[in-house]
């Protein structure tokens, strides 16, 4: 912790701006992709999460994406427009929803995915293991899991 105490107000502010221009640039490469679909970064959100947690409630989506209810509605309705999403309901509860990306979710998602994968495989590619182990630890305590 000693090596840490250097850091002054204005390296943290770099760190953050940091910070902000590589989500800026990793979520760029995805842009055009987006575009084509007239999507959106919450689109994208969702996606990306579908990829990762299939058959996700809408409840567990909700606290992952730390959104309101009306606000994931309007993304859900603009991603079952493009039908990218497809819904099945809970075998023992019927209220219960489970959402997963459809076949064409899973193009989408892999195009937007591949674009991105270019520039963080490169990044972690060019830095030592010990890097990536603490660059991934880092990045877990600034989001608190």
């Amino acid at each position: 912790m000693k090596e840490l105490l250097y850091l002054k107000d204005a390296q943290l502010k770099d760190l953050i701006e940091k910070l902000f221009i590589g989500y800026r640039e990793s979520f760029a490469d995805a842009k055009k992709t987006l575009d084509k679909y007239s999507i959106g970064i919450a689109h994208h959100k969702v996606i990306h999460l579908l990829s990762m947690y299939k058959g996700i409630t809408i409840s567990e989506l909700l606290k992952k994406l730390k959104i309101t209810k009306q606000s994931l509605n309007r993304v859900l309705k603009d991603l079952i427009k493009l039908e990218v999403v497809i819904f099945k309901k809970d075998l023992e509860d019927s209220r219960i929803k489970h959402v997963f990306l459809s076949t064409k979710g899973e193009k989408v998602f892999n195009e937007i995915f591949l674009v991105q994968k270019k520039r963080i495989y490169s990044a972690l590619l060019d830095s030592k293991s010990e890097e990536v182990v603490n660059f991934n630890s880092v990045l877990k305590k600034i989001i608190n899991e």
